[in-house]
């Protein structure tokens, strides 16, 4: 629904924009009259601001909100963004050449169109003020520095752009921003009646309607709940639906993509998702399962399904959607970073579901229940979040302590658990692990203070074995089980760590013998070196890890992704905020190499392998390999300097 306009007051409005560079330097009484000549502009949540072939009869300074200026292809019923306009921001600048003499307008600016992003207003400023003011030097150089910004930012946008959406069918919808394809939300307070709801549902031919108290999102009522929870338990149509409403249900960013809430809404198993904007976290629209699912070929939706529907019975098949999945995700040229995030998430839910068919079958089979809490984490490549093809087994087992006379019967239990985990992951297509880092060997469970003492022998004994060990236990991520009982691991393992300096600074030196690489040549000097490939995963990707991990280790973090790392970093002042965005583009970068490495050669039915040989790299990437081995053998110097190594 478009928020209604308010009536803003000028003097109010004039106060806002007092010594800006367009009024700066004159007297106040002639930058009042200045003032006088301008109009205020209040344009509600996606209303048109220009219109294309539409005049435009100055400059619209931006107090207020955001708005975007895109292109509609009628063709095809797309918009393309060209950029977004932040406040304080002007809008209007290919006129402001045609003010100045500098270009004609032609066809291209006449397709282009500017809508507001969510509530703004904006003040006019016409071109015969701008004319009074030209010759003043201050408003030269204002106006130079926005069209220097605004162009770097355009390019920057294309660049995007260009790079997701090439080679794309004119019909794909997995690259599409939310606030593209969303639609109004329809809203109510939470004293509305149930009555009230439907009316609004009818009138507007909608499945759900958010609630807000206060502007901010406190629920959400479906077609579905009210079914289920008023017709079908006779409750009166004058009830209040604030006792009948989803309480703060699941939101989505509106620069989320298509893919992402395709995903969020099938895993988590709801067909209504609330779009906020990323700053104010208010609702700036809705998106349904429903019209999601119509934007995609039958092929993926029934693919999606299959995911959806685990079961014991197909689960060996759901390797073979998640590749499908997977292969839509390379060949629509998705960023590396939103193609772990989507297929994490399905090997999660596929993870998850194998660990409770394991528990239901020593229910139902052995009549065998868990004696005590439990909490279940995946590690390597899985526990950091970056497996995108199915690879070996790697998890452990922790349980809460028990009684003394009833720590045998427990142990018994989740020994026959971990195997039971290991024999459903088998069959849904993962390996046994060759080092046996899975749950059904011994030294992979265990109560907490079993864990305790096994990581305080890791860190008394610093042998490359239990370096070996701790650097794969590391990379943890919980799963399954007690919240409760993980946090209590996740102290316990602080509280060692803090008297395990002389363990990190083992762990420090052992990478000291393992240096990132150094391909700082030209190009074609590569060529002339001894080495013709690079192994991805020992010689870029473990040390890179082993970097961020010692260094967070250090700082009593003992878990999360490397996304999640690196922005700890940042808030603890450890790296700066660019240095952190380097790492990040670095890693984006190095894993969107090895992913469509690693793909391709399964495709071609290549024995599965990490090397990477120069000569299958475009120049690009050649050039941003070496990018990324700089920027991580600078993260690898910090660590080592951490320690003093």
């Amino acid at each position: 629904m478009k928020v209604a306009k308010q009536r803003l007051d000028k003097q109010q409005v004039y106060e806002q924009i007092k010594g800006h560079p367009f009024f700066k330097g004159v007297p106040l009484h002639e930058e009042k009259q200045l003032f006088e000549l301008c109009e205020i502009k209040e344009y509600a949540q996606t209303e048109l601001i220009y219109q294309a072939n539409q005049r435009r009869d100055g400059l619209l300074l931006l107090l207020e909100g955001s708005a975007e200026v895109y292109i509609y292809d009628e063709e095809h019923d797309r918009i393309e963004a060209l950029e977004v306009i932040q406040k304080g921001e002007l809008i209007g600048f290919p006129t402001l050449a045609n003010f100045l003499g500098v270009s004609k307008s032609n066809k291209y600016e006449e397709m282009v169109r500017v809508r507001a992003l969510e509530s703004c207003y904006g003040v006019l400023i016409p071109f015969g003020v701008i004319q009074e003011r030209w010759e003043d030097e201050g408003v030269r150089d204002y106006l130079l520095q926005q069209t220097a910004m605004r162009l770097k930012d355009i390019y920057m946008s294309l660049a995007e752009q260009v790079k997701i959406t090439r080679q794309l069918s004119e019909s794909n919808h997995f690259v599409v921003r939310l606030q593209d394809i969303m639609v109004p939300a329809v809203s109510v307070t939470k004293e509305a009646t149930v009555q009230e709801v439907s009316t609004l549902m009818a009138q507007n031919k909608i499945d759900s309607i958010v609630i807000l108290e206060e502007e901010k999102l406190v629920g959400i009522i479906t077609k579905t709940d009210l079914v289920n929870r008023v017709l079908a338990k006779s409750k009166p149509y004058d009830l209040r639906v604030e006792y009948v409403m989803t309480k703060n249900p699941s939101t989505i960013s509106r620069l989320e993509y298509y893919y992402a809430a395709l995903t969020t809404m099938l895993l988590q198993g709801f067909k209504h998702l609330p779009v906020v904007h990323e700053e104010t976290n208010e609702v700036v629209g809705i998106v349904s399962l429903g019209d999601l699912l119509r934007k995609k070929n039958e092929n993926t939706v029934r693919t999606l399904r299959r995911i959806e529907q685990i079961d014991e019975e197909n689960l060996p098949s759901i390797k073979e959607a998640i590749y499908l999945v997977l292969e839509t995700l390379i060949q629509d040229k998705v960023p590396a970073t939103h193609i772990l995030e989507v297929i994490t998430a399905l090997y999660d839910r596929l993870a998850v579901r194998c660990v409770q068919l394991a528990v239901d079958s020593l229910r139902v089979n052995k009549g065998l229940t868990p004696p005590v809490d439990f909490c279940w984490y995946t590690m390597g490549s899985s526990g950091r979040g970056e497996q995108f093809m199915m690879t070996d087994q790697d998890h452990f087992l922790v349980y809460e302590d028990s009684e003394a006379g009833q720590r045998e019967r427990t142990d018994e239990y989740f020994a026959l658990l971990g195997e039971e985990i290991v024999i459903y992951m088998e069959r849904a297509g993962y390996a046994r692990c060759i080092g046996h880092m899975m749950s059904n060997n011994p030294i992979w469970r265990g109560s907490l203070k079993t864990w305790e003492t096994r990581q305080r022998q890791w860190m008394l004994q610093a042998t490359n074995d239990n370096i070996l060990l701790a650097q794969n236990f590391f990379s943890f991520r919980y799963l399954y089980g007690s919240l409760r009982l993980n946090e209590k691991f996740e102290n316990q393992i602080a509280q060692q760590l803090e008297r395990a300096k002389i363990f990190l600074y083992r762990m420090a030196s052992e990478e000291k013998e393992r240096t990132i690489p150094n391909l700082d040549h030209p190009i074609r000097s590569l060529f002339r070196l001894d080495r013709k490939h690079i192994d991805i995963k020992k010689e870029i990707l473990f040390p890179f890890h082993h970097s961020l991990q010692i260094l967070t280790l250090s700082h009593l973090i003992v878990a999360g992704t490397p996304e999640e790392r690196i922005d700890f970093l940042v808030r603890k002042g450890i790296i700066t905020e660019n240095f952190a965005t380097d790492l990040k583009t670095a890693f984006e970068q190095v894993m969107m190499i090895y992913i469509k490495q690693k793909w391709g050669g399964y495709k071609r039915g290549e024995k599965a392998s990490s090397k990477l040989t120069f000569t299958h790299l475009t120049t690009r990437e050649k050039e941003e390999l070496i990018l990324t081995l700089k920027t991580f053998r600078e993260l690898q110097s910090q660590m080592l300097g951490e320690f003093s190594i």
